[in-house]
């Protein structure tokens, strides 16, 4: 990512997809998108009634720095999970796909992410208009060097028999290129999000339960700068007496239908400001 990442766009989409320029006139987007908006997509969510880590509680080590550079038994099943776990093949739902559309209807969009499987970069939207606080599945790193490349090398090395593949460069230690639990989020990755929170219009947090911090204090950043504040999420968040309007319906259904009102114009041609403040649940 590179930019500054409140500014509107402005021309075509830098990889080609023809994105007519965004309207300044039209209030500026911000969305944080929890695991809940990729459920429709096959991944399971973790904190939810039937999330991972209430069925496994095992499955924390996991993604836990400690657990995973000590103990080289949650490293083999965590290289496991990354080759047959469902994020692997997972593709993009309707409410990845509705972001894209609304970035495409010329509102100027920016999606604050914790999620590392890359979907919103899937369905359309360019890295550079994405920000992945938990950081990202798609890369390998090495703990010791630094080193990254493509998730898909390190699976090939795993499908052909390592079953906990070493850095080619220094025999250190591999992970996903994600912010495991003890480990600090990247700070300039956070200040841009802060940034985006506090610079947007309109803050729409989706599938997300806004009590991992800091992300969860996005929402009432941008609450407190005079955003409007919508939540579409099926659990009550803390967040939830800040908000303009709380969505309790589907997020592959309600997101679509939210984005599509926030992209029309008002009956006077100027932008939308997005529907009238409600409550769905």
């Amino acid at each position: 990512m590179s930019g500054d990442e409140t500014a509107p766009r402005s021309g075509s989409d830098p990889v080609g997809s023809g994105r007519p320029a965004s309207n300044p006139s039209r209030p500026p987007v911000a969305l944080l998108s929890g695991a809940g908006i990729s459920t429709d997509s096959g991944i399971p969510d973790y904190r939810g009634p039937n999330g991972v880590w209430r069925r496994d509680p095992g499955a924390e080590k996991l993604v836990t720095y400690h657990h995973y550079v000590n103990d080289p038994e949650i490293r083999r099943r965590a290289w496991r999970v990354r080759l047959t776990g469902p994020a692997r093949h997972a593709r993009p739902n309707a409410a990845h796909r509705a972001v894209v559309e609304l970035a495409d209807a010329g509102v100027p969009v920016r999606v604050i992410t914790q999620n590392v499987d890359g979907l919103h970069q899937a369905a359309g939207m360019p890295d550079r208009e994405v920000l992945e606080l938990h950081g990202t599945a798609r890369l390998f790193e090495c703990v010791d060097c630094g080193a990254r490349g493509p998730m898909a090398d390190a699976l090939a090395r795993v499908e052909a028999g390592e079953e906990d593949p070493p850095c080619t460069l220094c025999a250190g230690i591999l992970k996903s290129a994600t912010v495991m639990f003890g480990q600090a989020l990247d700070r300039e990755v956070l200040g841009r999000a802060v940034a985006v929170a506090g610079a947007s219009a309109v803050f729409v947090a989706v599938g997300t339960s806004l009590r991992v911090q800091p992300a969860a204090s996005l929402a009432r950043i941008a609450a407190e700068a005079g955003a409007r504040l919508i939540i579409v999420n099926a659990e009550p968040t803390p967040c939830d007496a800040l908000a303009d309007e709380v969505i309790r319906e589907p997020i592959g259904r309600a997101l679509p239908a939210l984005l599509a009102e926030l992209a029309a114009p008002a009956p006077d041609g100027t932008a939308s400001g997005g529907p009238a403040p409600t409550d769905r649940g």
